[in-house]
């Protein structure tokens, strides 16, 4: 999915300077951005204060949103470099085109992972017909130096491991949980897991406590090491943690996002992640001049045109902690 904001902002991010050490609870809340006519998204990374969990670098949550009379996503063909996107839907289907030639649908549950490395370009819609709802996460992974410039690549798993207790069912979409592992390729050490839990449910979650933590509320009412985590909500958790209490008082959905901290400082902006502005001014012009990201065919529509560089210059920092 794209960043459709079209006065989008320069950020660094990563880097250990940004990782809370030891476990804490920091509840995010999430800006509303448009995309398209009919798609409102919440998102929570990057946010204010809170750049990255782990590789995780971008995460938007959106519906549930009755499409019955709408069309849905209509994300038109956009570029990303740098990255992997990860699509995952709780209601409704996404149709995927990229530049590779892929056309794909991605149902409820079901893994689309985008490796974009050096550059690719994609399109994002809802089918004709589609479901009445629409409901899910888009989220991207930052790719670190040694593996930005991999071949681009796109891979769907709809087959998933899932991890089960009394009351709590993991399913694991990155990385591994719990022993179990998903077929997604990674290139940090990473996890990514969907957790439904029933009403009245409670469990603890095994966690590395290496790993910094974030979960994201989908649906219901949960309460996270305590704290209680509305819908579209974030809550940094920090390192520092080998286990995770949850508790439900009613059926709930939310997501697990953790991975080792990001050594590397990145610049993200619109859809690219760089290390520097020279590449972003690079793939932006690459981009307009219509070369290096290929082109998507099928999508009934134009193409994104990228907004322009905010003026200035911004450079990666230190790493120091």
């Amino acid at each position: 999915m794209s960043n459709l904001d079209r006065k989008a902002s320069l950020s660094v991010c990563g880097g250990r300077g940004f990782v809370v050490a030891e476990p804490v609870r920091e509840l995010l809340t999430p800006r509303r951005v448009r995309l398209g006519e009919s798609t409102e998204v919440r998102r929570l990374l990057p946010n204010l204060g809170r750049r990255m969990v782990g590789a995780w670098a971008f995460v938007d949550h959106y519906g549930p949103d009755d499409i019955a009379d709408e069309p849905g996503m209509q994300v038109p063909p956009h570029p990303h470099m740098g990255l992997q996107t990860v699509s995952w839907l709780h209601d409704g289907e996404v149709l995927h085109r990229d530049s590779l030639g892929s056309l794909q649908r991605i149902g409820p549950r079901e893994l689309g992972l985008m490796t974009s490395g050096r550059a690719i370009s994609h399109s994002e819609e809802s089918p004709k017909p589609h479901a009445r709802y629409l409901h899910g996460a888009q989220l991207w992974v930052a790719l670190p130096d040694a593996h930005r410039h991999v071949e681009p690549r796109f891979e769907h798993h709809p087959g998933l491991p899932v991890v089960t207790a009394p009351g709590l069912t993991a399913t694991v979409i990155l990385g591994a949980l719990d022993g179990a592992a998903s077929p997604g390729t990674t290139y940090t050490p990473i996890v990514g897991a969907d957790i439904a839990l029933g009403e009245g449910a409670e469990a603890r979650l095994p966690l590395d406590p290496n790993f910094e933590y974030a979960v994201l509320a989908m649906s219901g009412a949960a309460e996270v090491d305590g704290v209680p985590v509305l819908p579209g909500s974030m809550l940094y958790l920090g390192c520092g943690r080998s286990e995770l209490p949850l508790r439900a008082s009613s059926d709930a959905a939310l997501m697990l996002l953790g991975g080792e901290p990001f050594e590397e400082e990145i610049v993200m902006w619109w859809n690219f992640i760089g290390r520097s502005q020279e590449d972003i001014s690079r793939a932006r012009e690459d981009w307009m001049e219509g070369v290096r990201f290929g082109d998507v065919n099928g999508y009934d529509g134009g193409r994104l045109l990228a907004p322009e560089l905010p003026p200035g210059s911004l450079k990666p920092r230190g790493r120091t902690r």
